[in-house]
């Protein structure tokens, strides 16, 4: 048997022959410090449209992310091919601290949690007053996912040529949130499209609905240079409509009219695929107090873990004391119960 004295040669060193012809495997991973900055427009089938520096780039996540997934709206940091040239491919090896996450899940019995948009500050809540019927269930379950996911609602209710908005904007005055009410007719010939717009200047904005309801067609109005398919049928039976748009996307917002982003009036629209249904099973109950900020002092003498819907709940001698306005404490309770109910209408 040889044996190595302490002075040896580099060639006296036996080493084993790599049969893969590969390099040894390294827990050092290396640390990417000249990664440049991009954000996740789309995603799909695995491969990532980003913006870098102006630059629209096709990348792929690095396996050194191992099952942690980007989603659009995400912050990343990119190495590789960041030409944007065709045929090429970037890699993405970080994904940042997320501000908000808009998530929701298939339905309440559904434990695998989808993230839909990262980053986002407002979710706009689209909602047909007819053809489809507004389903106030499902807007309670947007508002609560809003809430949990820190990102302020909009209400935007479409085809009001059809019907009022009166009676849908009844049930929600309690809660104080901003509606624009359009019809297809002034999104195309009148201000509906500037009157939106007026709410997403320098934000970053989701809009979510169901199939049929108009949201890609207010999108084209938002953003016509990046028109996508819009019409949708709505089944006569069913009253629900088909899905046009396939995966969520990132689009630039332009300036009031049309023009050039005006200081202040510049975002970001983020299309997403209508919805059947939003689970909510990921749901905790407690974080949706946070959006009431009149009841939430309130809840400091309710026993631990109420639910804000029993007896013994302190909110309800909060609102006789005057403190808050009884309809908003019905609104959180309406929200609260929509997280134990199915989606039915």
């Amino acid at each position: 048997m040889r044996r190595y004295g302490k002075h040896t040669d580099e060639d006296d060193v036996r080493v084993r022959p790599n049969r893969k012809g590969n390099r040894p495997r390294t827990n050092i991973r290396p640390k990417h410090e000249d990664a440049a900055e991009g954000m996740v427009l789309t995603v799909d089938r695995g491969r990532l449209t980003c913006l870098v520096d102006g630059r629209t780039i096709m990348a792929m996540k690095a396996r050194e992310l191992g099952r942690k997934a980007a989603v659009v709206g995400d912050r990343v940091s990119l190495v590789g091919d960041l030409s944007g040239g065709k045929d090429t491919l970037a890699r993405i090896v970080r994904i940042e601290g997320r501000a908000s996450v808009l998530r929701r899940t298939a339905d309440d019995d559904d434990p695998y949690e989808r993230v839909v948009v990262a980053n986002a500050d407002q979710l706009a809540i689209v909602t047909a007053l007819a053809d489809p019927e507004p389903r106030p269930r499902l807007i309670d379950r947007c508002l609560v996912a809003a809430y949990d996911g820190g990102l302020e609602p909009l209400l935007v209710l479409t085809k009001s040529d059809l019907a009022g908005p009166e009676k849908l904007l009844e049930l929600y005055g309690a809660l104080d949130i901003p509606y624009v009410v359009t019809s297809r007719e002034e999104l195309y010939g009148g201000d509906a499209a500037d009157r939106v717009r007026e709410h997403l200047g320098g934000r970053t904005t989701a809009f979510v609905g169901h199939s049929g309801v108009g949201k890609t067609t207010l999108v084209n109005a938002l953003v016509p240079e990046e028109r996508r398919r819009s019409t949708g049928h709505v089944n006569a039976v069913t009253g629900r409509g088909r899905h046009t748009t396939t995966s969520a996307l990132a689009l630039p917002l332009a300036g009031v009219g049309g023009a050039a982003p005006a200081e202040g009036l510049e975002g970001w629209v983020i299309d997403t695929p209508g919805v059947r249904s939003f689970g909510l099973h990921h749901i905790d109950p407690s974080r949706v107090i946070h959006a009431f900020p009149d009841l939430e002092p309130g809840t400091e003498g309710c026993p631990r873990a109420c639910s804000h819907d029993e007896p013994d709940c302190a909110l309800d001698e909060w609102v006789e004391q005057g403190h808050a306005d009884p309809a908003r404490l019905y609104s959180l309770r309406r929200l609260l119960a929509t997280r134990e109910r199915r989606d039915g209408d």
